[in-house]
């Protein structure tokens, strides 16, 4: 992962990346302006997000590091004010116009984005997306955890139900404990992938701070953009009732992928490129 940085309007150096599909895919889609991505945690290191299964032999990808994450540092202004942050970069990469593609957490970075300057978004991808802050309908994922009849996805359960951790230490061992809890199935592949990317406890605070009370109804209030909403029907970390209503709130479309949690292009990869590469190729 090469990054590139960009100076924000306060002066902060923000990181990016981009990932291509190869010399093949560029030569036949060279003209096709990058998408934006933004990765969740919050915050997490942005390598998590690996090449999304290679939609970028579809589409080019730029990659946002927002601010709190290890590669850009510092600390979230919040991620209401963040997301100006992805709007600056589509000016660094030349464009009027964004699609953005936002994973977890980050569907909030880019939901606000929306809400603040909905002329610089054109398209919507988000992925299992943090939904419960969003809509007024109960969380299943403890329901559907529960039905997993798995000793490492109840320990998992009863550390996300638990006290919040206190310091870096504590919040690196629940991330441990809960790693089982992000995936359909736990095997040696999801194992690999719940350890990559780093966490600090302190940039999360930052991440939830200063946002508006009316934050909902901006969203809702802003013009509606083509969205699309990809989840997974095993998502423990945000449930299925809870994204369904999210997508029907947002007139999104749903693509539910079957056996999946909450990194389908782990789990699911052909699924995920299928209905992602799909979404940033139409017209």
């Amino acid at each position: 992962m090469r990054t590139e940085t960009f100076t924000a309007s306060d002066g902060t150096e923000i990181a990016f990346h981009r990932i291509d599909g190869g010399d093949a895919d560029a030569s036949r889609d060279r003209a096709a302006p990058p998408a934006i991505v933004v990765g969740g945690g919050p915050l997490r290191g942005v390598e998590y997000l690996e090449d999304l299964a290679g939609v970028a032999a579809d589409r080019p990808l730029v990659v946002l590091h927002p601010r709190g994450t290890p590669t850009t540092g510092g600390t979230s202004r919040g991620f209401w004010r963040d997301a100006d942050d992805l709007v600056e970069l589509a000016d660094r990469l030349g464009l009027a116009e964004a699609d953005v593609v936002a994973h977890s957490a980050g569907t909030r970075l880019a939901l606000a984005a929306l809400a603040r300057h909905p002329e610089r978004v054109r398209t919507l991808a988000l992925l299992t997306p943090a939904a419960a802050w969003f809509v007024d309908v109960e969380r299943d994922g403890v329901e559907i955890g529960r039905a997993r009849r798995d000793p490492l996805v109840d320990a998992a359960l009863a550390s996300l139900t638990g006290d919040e951790p206190v310091d870096q230490a504590g919040f690196d061992r629940a991330r441990e404990i809960e790693g089982p809890a992000g995936y359909a199935r736990w095997g040696e592949r999801e194992r690999v992938h719940s350890a990559v990317g780093a966490w600090s406890l302190a940039s999360i605070d930052g991440w939830f701070s200063d946002i508006p009370e009316d934050a909902v109804a901006r969203i809702l209030a802003a013009p509606r953009h083509p969205t699309l909403v990809i989840a997974g029907d095993q998502d423990i970390l945000v449930g299925v009732r809870t994204v369904e209503a999210y997508a029907a709130a947002l007139g999104a479309d749903l693509v539910m992928l079957d056996s999946c949690g909450h990194y389908p292009w782990v789990e699911q990869p052909a699924a995920f490129r299928s209905a992602l590469g799909g979404w940033l190729t139409q017209d």
